[in-house]
């Protein structure tokens, strides 16, 4: 239950702030060019808002709605999501946003998309310039990778330190990592001191992103590091230090093939309706080696560490000034990777990865972490602007679309396009959110 609330509030925080700067975009760009804002609202208030204060002489209301899907900025004579065909029917006002110039209602609708980008790139700037960079680079791993079955069968060997793909040198392990090598044509290793090329297949990154065991992954010595007392582990007179050998008559090489067996166990335990597991063991200590029998805790962990490498770490630290290129180049690159991705949610699989407010809620971290949790509203805040960009009605980007075709056919969409258009854009985005939030309640029961 903490876990959930932690989480709850980091999402609720991050989204909140995302929904003002980007209503915050909209407002700016419609006051810089004198157009009316009747209302600024955090979250949607149909029937009613828990919070709303309009100051005096000023247009504008500002207010907290109670439904937390996102938010809005109410401009004056235009067809958004409040529907208020009544005011379109009067004749035009000068502080209207129909009133204005093409291009000026062009930047009022670009402004919110703008003001997330721009946030990101901040927020990125400031991580590097608090906390600086720290990883491990991938030439460093001297132990190299451990690759599942398929990768194997492509030319993949437990062991291969990777160096490039497509000629493009692979740095750290993370996603974008996983992104260069999935979509490369050839792939370079280092293998015995000797680099080997590997030529890739067609393959898709959901597929692969999906895979248990990962397609590749740190490779793990199968070394114990410590044993906690009154584990499984220690019960059985596991030591630090001793070597896993065979797991259930399987033989073993590594630490990451000791904890696959165990999620293995784990899952076969629970369809037989077991709260706990066993399994035998087989260890090397000083070249001897013993079998022993394994008990689980309930939660099936063994209370017990291993395949820990002491790898050198890469530190990089960032004055205040020099944080803010690299920065821009970490959120464009995000930006890339995640514009890149975007094509296998038309896909049958992708529609069944979608997520919702669970899944969003669920990248944030367990315990309350600053970095981490600007890492993520940086993130979130790319595929705000991302997302709201794309050229569907009710979005900003439908907005610009049809601007783009006054502006190229200098004449513009009629307000009864306008409506149908905006009602047909509403309708799919919450048919989107159902299904999104449908997925995680699926994946939750499942």
């Amino acid at each position: 239950m903490e876990t959930f609330l932690i989480r709850a509030l980091q999402l609720i925080l991050s989204l909140s702030l995302l929904v003002i700067v980007h209503e915050g975009g909209h407002f700016f760009f419609a006051r810089l060019f004198k157009i009316r804002v009747e209302k600024f609202y955090i979250f949607f208030d149909p029937w009613f808002a828990l919070f709303k204060y309009k100051p005096k002489h000023s247009d504008t209301e500002y207010g907290i709605g109670w439904l937390p899907l996102g938010g809005y900025c109410k401009i004056s004579g235009m067809i958004d999501e409040s529907m208020d065909t009544e005011q379109m029917k009067k004749p035009p006002q000068p502080w209207e946003f129909r009133s204005k110039p093409a291009g000026q209602r062009l930047l009022v609708m670009v402004g919110g998309v703008l003001m997330n980008f721009i946030l990101a790139l901040f927020i990125y700037s400031m991580i590097l310039f608090t906390w600086g960079d720290s990883y491990i680079a991938l030439k460093d791993m001297t132990y190299g990778m451990k690759f599942n079955e398929q990768a194997k069968e492509i030319g993949f060997r437990d062991g291969d330190i990777l160096l490039s793909a497509d000629g493009e040198e692979l740095t750290r392990f993370n996603g974008d990592m996983i992104r260069s090598i999935v979509e490369a044509h050839e792939v370079t290793v280092l293998r015995d001191g000797e680099e080997k090329q590997i030529l890739m297949p067609e393959l898709s990154l959901l597929d692969v992103a999906q895979q248990s065991p990962m397609f590749v992954s740190v490779f793990q010595p199968n070394v114990v590091d410590s044993v906690i007392a009154g584990g499984g582990f220690a019960q059985a007179g596991i030591q630090k230090g001793d070597s896993l050998v065979a797991f259930n008559g399987t033989e073993i090489n590594s630490w990451n093939e000791f904890l696959d067996q165990m999620n293995r166990l784990q899952l076969n335990a629970e369809l037989q309706e077991k709260t706990s597991g066993e399994f035998t063991l087989v260890y090397s200590r000083a070249g001897i080696r013993d079998t022993v029998n394994v008990q689980t805790d309930a939660s099936f962990k063994v209370n017990a560490y291993g395949g820990l490498i002491d790898y050198k770490v890469t530190d990089v630290s960032y004055g205040f000034f020099q944080s803010f290129p690299a920065g821009v180049m970490l959120g464009i690159n995000t930006l890339k990777g995640y514009a890149n991705d975007m094509k296998y949610v038309f896909t049958a699989e992708g529609a069944k990865s979608l997520g919702g407010f669970g899944t969003i809620g669920s990248i944030f971290p367990k315990v309350w972490d600053w970095q981490r949790f600007w890492e993520m509203t940086a993130f979130l805040s790319i595929i705000l602007a991302f997302m709201n960009i794309l050229p569907i009605p009710a979005l900003d980007g439908g907005h610009v679309l049809f601007l783009l075709y006054e502006i190229i056919a200098r004449r513009k969409p009629s307000d009864k396009f306008m409506e149908y258009a905006q009602m047909v854009g509403m309708f799919l985005l919450l048919a989107l959110l159902i299904w999104a939030n449908f997925n995680d309640v699926m994946r939750f029961i499942f």
